[in-house]
């Protein structure tokens, strides 16, 4: 029997690396009519921090990171995939993790409070890299005991 997906999943963003943020931003802007997310700005001042940008104010973001693109090959693939959740629905989801496999193989998925935000790292079997975060951090970070 198969077991219904997680309540509220929603594709958050995937993370793209470029040579220069800026440029690309620009790029995405004009092509895709991308905008930098509001409440992101401390991340992309950091070097290594993320450029979110969004077609829908925030909804959908890609992730500009400074690194070598993976190149002009049909198969070049993404970095990863992160899915959204409300704050309650990532609890539920990060107490499910031993219950679900995750870690079994490729180690212990990685718990990261980001400031404005939780996000959970694992890998899928095949070692795509996936995220699954919630923006509702002051709910996690009082949940955990974080405060």
């Amino acid at each position: 029997m198969s077991r219904p997906p997680v309540p509220g999943f929603t594709l958050d963003h995937v993370e793209l690396f470029v040579p220069d943020r800026v440029q690309a931003a620009d790029w995405y802007a004009h092509v895709l009519r991308c905008r930098p997310v509001p409440g992101s700005e401390e991340w992309a001042a950091h070097p290594q921090g993320p450029l979110m940008i969004s077609p829908d104010g925030g909804r959908t973001k890609l992730a500009l990171f400074t690194g070598e693109p993976q190149g002009s090959r049909p198969t070049a693939g993404f970095h990863r995939v992160a899915f959204r959740l409300s704050g309650e629905e990532w609890l539920g989801f990060v107490a499910r993790l031993t219950e679900l496999g995750l870690g079994e193989e490729g180690g212990a998925p990685r718990v990261v409070d980001h400031t404005g935000a939780w996000s959970v790292y694992f890998t899928d079997p095949f070692g795509h890299h996936l995220e699954v975060t919630t923006y509702e951090a002051d709910l996690v970070r009082r949940a955990r005991g974080a405060v």
